[in-house]
């Protein structure tokens, strides 16, 4: 159980690197904002029509489940809306102190520098 990524020792630095990542990325992650805007595909209100591949494709799937044409439709519709999604997103982080920016960055850089010497083989110590 003490080691860590098949290296000896380093289940201490692992697991307090990996709580200093956990509480420095939701520190973070809730400073952040994340709000969306109309879909705009050459238009405005046209996400219907990026609908249509992928309910096509579905369409020949239930036909027949092989069809590659049926899967290259379902899988090129799905990636075309999850773009889609993802590009209307806007993402703000929200106005905060100085020193509350550098304890969460400190907490999470410092965690994953943790779990990466936890990984090296050592005594085991956090000192080392």
């Amino acid at each position: 159980m003490s080691d860590v990524g098949g290296t000896p020792g380093g289940l201490g630095s692992f697991l307090l690197g990996f709580a200093m990542t956990c509480v420095g990325g939701y520190l973070l992650s809730n400073q952040v904002m994340v709000g969306s805007s109309y879909w705009n595909f050459y238009g405005t209100n046209t996400f219907g029509i990026t609908l249509l591949p992928m309910l096509i494709g579905i369409g020949i799937l239930f036909f027949g489940g092989r069809s590659a044409i049926g899967w290259l439709l379902t899988a090129g519709g799905a990636l075309f809306i999850l773009a889609g999604v993802i590009a209307n997103l806007h993402i703000f982080f929200q106005p905060t102190s100085l020193f509350n920016t550098m304890v969460m960055l400190i907490l999470l850089a410092g965690g994953l520098g943790l779990i990466a010497r936890a990984l090296r083989p050592h005594g085991g110590s956090l000192a080392e």
